[in-house]
């Protein structure tokens, strides 16, 4: 099998590891980073300074913002929405990125909400809906809406 990019995608990566599929619709920017073996739904943005491991699979309407890194074996659901400025104004002159980390083999439920700066642990579960507000430890279900 070989890396597949449907045709009504807009891929700018060269940053793109072997037998990932993205599908109609998704827009990666120039130095976004996807590992291998991805799975990443239509309708999906991945911005410059993104990094999505291996094995990952972004299911649709999903925005992975500069500052967010998927490390391998991450699951994203639909509909899941990243955040990575506290305070975020258009035109912010004083804009500070908070990055967000999803560490290995942790999974996120559709339409949960991840605020800046949280790391999500290890093999965590995120509860479709919830909100993210702080750090989720490793292997621990995180539910809070």
């Amino acid at each position: 099998m070989s890396t597949f990019i449907h045709p009504l995608s807009d891929v700018q990566s060269k940053n793109i590891g072997d037998n990932t599929r993205i599908w109609q619709f998704v827009v990666v920017l120039p130095d976004a980073k996807i590992g291998k073996d991805c799975n990443i739904c239509s309708h999906c943005f991945i911005e410059n300074n993104a990094v999505i491991g291996d094995r990952c699979t972004v299911k649709c309407n999903v925005q992975i913002w500069d500052g967010i890194t998927l490390e391998d074996d991450v699951f994203v659901g639909a509909n899941v929405t990243f955040c990575n400025d506290r305070h975020p104004k258009s035109h912010n002159k004083d804009f500070k990125l908070e990055p967000v980390l999803v560490k290995k083999g942790a999974s996120i439920g559709a339409n949960a909400t991840i605020l800046p700066g949280v790391t999500i642990g290890e093999n965590a579960m995120v509860a479709a809906g919830s909100v993210v507000t702080k750090d989720v430890e490793a292997n621990m279900t995180y539910i809070k809406k």
